[in-house]
């Protein structure tokens, strides 16, 4: 009768950890008193305003970190931008650079969408670097993917991507 429970838990936990996908190192170790600025998410989803709504999540998940990061500012011309991120993206590594930040949190969606069927699982895949601004090296990098589960929200499937992510990011 323990066997089968043994055999039922180990089951029970590689469908679990089935569920999501994380990859990346942890990097050097990071200030966290530095200059931190926040530059758009690149939207590569089907779904408008991925981006936007990761950077929200993404900002809350970072200042339990203890890290308030300088956000990329909206403008009137973000607007006709919102089809293209990488114009965003660029005008956002251009103000960073003008900053003088120390590091610059940047990133992409991968997918950002509830899963067909029945139970219309969300489905969240995000990757998020950190830069030097003057240099444009990448200092750390990590993706991570999750699908949730039935009843759960697109949004606290991201946060808990986001979450997983920003752990492994290594502050001092």
């Amino acid at each position: 009768m323990q066997s089968r429970a043994g055999l039922a838990l180990i089951l029970a936990l590689t469908v679990l950890s089935g569920c999501s996908t994380f990859t990346g190192e942890s990097g050097e170790t990071l200030p966290r008193d530095a200059r931190w600025g926040l530059v758009p998410l690149v939207n590569y989803s089907q779904t408008p305003q991925a981006g936007e709504r990761s950077e929200q999540i993404l900002l809350s998940v970072l200042s339990q970190r203890g890290l308030q990061p300088y956000v990329y500012p909206r403008s009137e011309q973000d607007e006709t931008m919102l089809f293209d991120d990488s114009e965003r993206l660029a005008a956002g590594m251009e103000w960073a650079q003008s900053q003088g930040f120390d590091y610059v949190i940047s990133g992409s969606v991968e997918e950002w969408q509830y899963k067909s069927g029945l139970d219309g699982e969300p489905a969240v895949g995000i990757s998020l670097r950190v830069l030097e601004p003057v240099t444009g090296r990448v200092i750390w990098s990590n993706s991570g993917a999750r699908a949730g589960w039935s009843r759960e929200s697109l949004s606290g499937s991201a946060q808990k991507v986001l979450r997983e992510l920003t752990d492994d990011l290594r502050l001092e």
